[in-house]
C-alpha cells in the first residue's frame, strides 16, 4: 500500500484543501445556465427481449457536444431508474451487465463520458497540454473551461432528461458506479437532488493536492505529474492550478449531497489512494454508510461485494 496514512488517521481526514468560498455559487450558476431540457433522440433497439425495452439516447450537452447513454426500461407502468456510471477512459457497460438491475424492476441508464471510449463526443476547445488525460484539461483556461465541469453538467442534464420520461418514477432515482463511476455517482447526487440514494465504490477525482504529495504511482493520475514535469517543472503555478481543479474535486461536492450514501473503500487501492476517498466520506453531512475491504485494491468486485451493492441499492432497510 503506497498510501502512508494509517486507517485511524483516514477516519478523520478531510483533504488537503478547503472548499473555495465561491464553490456553491459557481455550481449554482453553472446549473442555472442550462435552460430547459436538452435536444435529444431516443431510438428503440430491436433486441426482442420480453421483459424490457432498450434504447439509444443521445442529447446535446455543453459546447454542443453529443452525449450518448444506453437505456433499459422494464415493461412496467412506472419504474425507478438507476444511473450507472463507468470508469475512467472506459465506456458504458454491456447491455447484459445491467439486466440484473432490470430483473429487480429498475430501469438502467448508462452514460458514455464524452471523449472517452464510448459514443459520446466532446467538442470543447482547450489551451495547453492535451496529450494525456482529461482531469487537467481546461485548467489553464479557468474553472469555467474545465473538461470535467462539462462532464458533471452532462450528468445533471441526463438526470433531468430521464426524469421527464412519462414512465419513469422521478421520486425513485439512484446513482451508482466505481472509480470514475463512483465519483460521478456522487456528483449526480450533489448536483441533482432528484437522486434518492447513491452507491459509490473507490471514487476517483478527489484531493488532488494529496495525490501530488503521494507521488506518481497511479496511471489514472499521471497527467497531474506530467503537467508539472513538462509544463511547470518549478511548480510555480501549483497553487493556482490546484485552486482551479478544486472546482471539480469530488470531496468539495460532498456537502451538497442530501441523500443517503453507501461508500466502499479498498485499503490496498493504488489507483485511487484510500485517504483521498476518506476525504469525501468524512465531508458527507447526511446519512452515510462505509464498508472497508482491507485486502482489496482497485479490483473487480467479489461476489459478496456485488451482493452488498444490490442490497444497498434496493433494500430499504439499509439507510
Amino acid at each position: 500500500m503506497f498510501d502512508s496514512m494509517s486507517l485511524e488517521q483516514m477516519r478523520t481526514y478531510r483533504g488537503r484543501q478547503e472548499v473555495p468560498a465561491d464553490f456553491d455559487q459557481f455550481w449554482a450558476t453553472q446549473k442555472a445556465s442550462i435552460k430547459g431540457l436538452p435536444a435529444h433522440q431516443l431510438v428503440k433497439k430491436d433486441f426482442r427481449f420480453a421483459q424490457a425495452d432498450f434504447y439509444d439516447l443521445t442529447f446535446t450537452g455543453t459546447n454542443a457536444s453529443q452525449v450518448y447513454a444506453k437505456c433499459i426500461f422494464p415493461k412496467l407502468e412506472t419504474f425507478p431508474v438507476l444511473f450507472y456510471f463507468h470508469g475512467y477512459q472506459g465506456q458504458s457497460p454491456d447491455w447484459s451487465e445491467s439486466l440484473k438491475f432490470v430483473a429487480a424492476g429498475c430501469g438502467v441508464v448508462s452514460m458514455d463520458v464524452r471523449g472517452q471510449a464510448g459514443h459520446s463526443q466532446d467538442f470543447g476547445q482547450f489551451t495547453g497540454m492535451t496529450v494525456k488525460g482529461q482531469v487537467i484539461r481546461g485548467a489553464l483556461d479557468g474553472k469555467e473551461k474545465l473538461f470535467f465541469k462539462d462532464v458533471y453538467l452532462d450528468v445533471y442534464q441526463l438526470i433531468e432528461l430521464v426524469a421527464s420520461f412519462k414512465q419513469v418514477d422521478e421520486n425513485q432515482l439512484f446513482s451508482y458506479g466505481a472509480s470514475q463511476g463512483g465519483a460521478l455517482a456522487l456528483v449526480a447526487a450533489a448536483l441533482n437532488p432528484r437522486i434518492q440514494k447513491t452507491v459509490s465504490i473507490y471514487p476517483f477525482l478527489s484531493d488532488f493536492k494529496r495525490i501530488l504529495e503521494l507521488g506518481n504511482h497511479s496511471e489514472a493520475y499521471d497527467e497531474l505529474f506530467r503537467y508539472f514535469k513538462f509544463s511547470d517543472p518549478f511548480h510555480r503555478t501549483e497553487e493556482a492550478f490546484l485552486q482551479t481543479l478544486s472546482y471539480i474535486d469530488v470531496k468539495n461536492l460532498a456537502h451538497l449531497i442530501s441523500c443517503p450514501v453507501h461508500m466502499l473503500i479498498c485499503l490496498e487501492d493504488t489507483v485511487c489512494p484510500p485517504s483521498t476517498q476518506f476525504a469525501i466520506y468524512n465531508r458527507l453531512e447526511g446519512q452515510k454508510h462505509l464498508e472497508i475491504l482491507p485486502d482489496y485494491g482497485h479490483d473487480a468486485l467479489n461476489v459478496q461485494v456485488n451482493d452488498w451493492v444490490f442490497d444497498a441499492l434496493f433494500d430499504t432497510r439499509i439507510l
